[in-house]
């Protein structure tokens, strides 16, 4: 099953700020390059973008959560 990975640690956001909804939920086509939510780290945003192309099944982590680099953010079915 594809994933998307936080590239780096920080707080994860699914959604661009709190008045605005999600990039993505559970059952959205997702495409490569599709924004999917952002890491903030010291102030700054960084989109993460899916690497690989399919539907989301399951965030992991909740919005305004930390994480870790390396951190398996959402699971993709193919």
């Amino acid at each position: 099953m594809p994933e998307i990975r936080s590239p780096l640690p920080g707080t994860f956001y699914r959604a661009p700020s709190p008045d605005q909804p999600p990039f993505k939920v559970e059952g959205d086509p997702v495409a490569e390059g599709d924004v999917i939510g952002l890491v903030e780290v010291m102030k700054s945003f960084m989109e993460i973008k899916s690497e690989a192309s399919g539907t989301v099944v399951k965030f992991l982590v909740d919005n305004e959560a930390p994480v870790m680099a390396g951190a398996v953010l959402v699971e993709l079915a193919d």
